[in-house]
């Protein structure tokens, strides 16, 4: 039996039919600024990030009829802390199989906070090519940076998060269910 007060207190911001209107709200923002897409890749920093790469790819090719490249990038040794974390880092595979050289390439993350993991990411991105130009498309905004690192496509802006609170995003892909949640630690 779990003990009540080892319970961390979750509160659900969005259910599975506000996590897909969130998405599409993305997908529109960036259609706004790249409305035929030409020269555009999107790329999603593992592990949150895939499945909205992956969902705004199939709205894109839904609306456009257009086959967006996707790529998935993984920014394990680029973390300015990952001797912190573990001695031996669980390093995954970036699956980049086109050229980002001269692209406007759009990455993707499912939550921003303090901007490390952005940096890590395009730190990871210029070691593969010289893109024309990076983006960044978010699903959520929590706020607190501590680089100056800011979306240019977000939907979802948290303004009032106490520092021990986290965002958690589920996504039915990788947990079995599509949710967003403010969790206490």
């Amino acid at each position: 039996m779990e003990n009540i007060l080892t319970q961390k207190p979750k509160k659900v911001i969005a259910g599975s039919k506000r996590v897909q209107k969130l998405i599409e709200k993305l997908a529109e923002a960036i259609l706004e600024k790249h409305p035929i897409l030409e020269d555009v890749v999107l790329i999603g920093i593992r592990c949150g990030g895939i499945p909205v790469t992956n969902r705004l790819r199939e709205i894109f090719k839904n609306k456009l009829g257009v086959e967006i490249p996707v790529g998935y990038l993984d920014i394990t040794l680029y973390r300015d802390d990952w001797t912190r974390i573990s001695q031996h880092p669980e390093v995954k595979k970036t699956e980049i199989p086109f050229s980002i050289e001269d692209k406007t390439v759009i990455l993707v993350d499912d939550v921003i906070f303090t901007g490390r993991t952005v940096r890590a990411a395009m730190d990871a991105l210029i070691d593969l090519g010289r893109p024309k130009k990076i983006e960044l498309a978010v699903l959520v905004d929590r706020g607190g940076r501590e680089f100056p690192i800011e979306p240019n496509y977000c939907a979802l802006r948290i303004k009032k998060i106490a520092p021990y609170d986290y965002v958690s995003v589920y996504f039915k892909e990788l947990h079995g269910k599509d949710q967003i949640c403010l969790e206490s630690k």
